[in-house]
């Protein structure tokens, strides 16, 4: 891969696996039962232009989990970007501070500019209604530790599929691994056709339907996701949407019995909490996997070896 994580396109599928290898090879240490202090002396930038907890969390546990330390960009109303600084001008200046910076930004395409505006390696945690590839990377790694695989299963992907930059990246992953993809979503939150138009264009097998009950006897990985109110232009719109979708434990009788259920969250509505003491249920094991597939990722674009792994 090159100096940047900005899409899973700058991941082939070698170097994908490679880091889920790379990820599992360093579980004691997310867990904090081995110290491994690979990063030791460096500084990750987390620059968080948008409300977030488990993905600015992550990425600065994942940091000092491998010795390095990490420097916040804390609250945007604080900082310069009130007095009218540029964000090319923000990260020309993280950039002689910090070794590396995760970038989590509400305008599409942010994260694109500013790699090209760095030298260091930038990883997107997230550009709007774009790509989330780390978030990626944590729900393959999440999916493979439940099936042994990520090749030939069946994924249905639920909710806001216009705006949810999650399903768009893992989508893309998922195809390119020989995955039935199986959108569920009102029409008026449907995947984006252009994403569908390239999916089909790589051979993806799709469907779609608004019948999420009677859909999810089949799959091996219901993909839940939140329906997000902050990226709607018109809250009438929201309104006629929220909670459209609500899983529950009565819900999953007739399900596989190895199917799990993951969530990008934070959730509102759409799991309920008697969900969350079933065999299915992954999402808080799929969070801490945030901090496992971050650890392996800056490895890999800091040029660090992992003990048994590769650079």
């Amino acid at each position: 891969m090159d100096g940047d994580l900005i899409t899973m396109n700058d991941l082939s599928n070698e170097e994908i696996l490679s880091l889920l290898d790379d990820a599992e090879r360093l579980l004691p240490v997310a867990h904090g039962a081995e110290y491994l202090p690979l990063l030791q002396g460096r500084l990750l930038a987390n620059m968080f232009f948008e409300p977030s907890t488990r993905t600015r969390m992550s990425f600065e546990t994942a940091m000092k989990r491998l010795g390095g330390d990490v420097v916040n960009l804390g609250d945007v109303n604080t900082s310069s970007a009130v007095k009218g600084e540029t964000l090319y001008d923000t990260m020309r200046m993280v950039d002689g501070y910090c070794d590396m910076a995760a970038l989590r930004h509400p305008r599409q395409g942010a994260a694109q500019y500013a790699a090209d505006a760095c030298s260091i390696p930038i990883m997107n945690g997230g550009d709007g209604a774009g790509h989330h590839p780390t978030q990626t990377l944590l729900d393959l790694f999440t999916i493979r530790q439940a099936h042994g695989r990520l090749e030939g299963l069946k994924v249905a992907l639920v909710g806001d599929l216009r705006y949810g930059r999650t399903v768009h990246s893992l989508s893309h992953a998922l195809a390119r691994f020989d995955c039935e993809l199986l959108f569920i979503s009102p029409a008026q939150l449907a995947m984006p056709d252009e994403i569908v138009d390239d999916l089909t264009g790589q051979g993806a097998k799709i469907s779609m339907t608004e019948d999420l009950i009677g859909a999810i006897p089949d799959v091996d990985v219901v993909y839940m996701t939140r329906i997000q109110k902050e990226r709607f232009p018109d809250e009438d719109e929201y309104a006629k949407v929220a909670g459209i979708y609500r899983l529950c434990a009565a819900d999953l009788a007739g399900v596989k019995g190895d199917m799990i259920i993951m969530h990008p969250l934070p959730r509102v509505e759409e799991i309920h909490p008697d969900v969350d003491s079933t065999r299915h249920a992954r999402y808080f094991e799929q969070a801490f996997n945030g901090v496992v597939t971050r650890m392996a990722l800056m490895c890999r674009l800091l040029g660090v070896s992992v003990p048994g792994g590769e650079v």
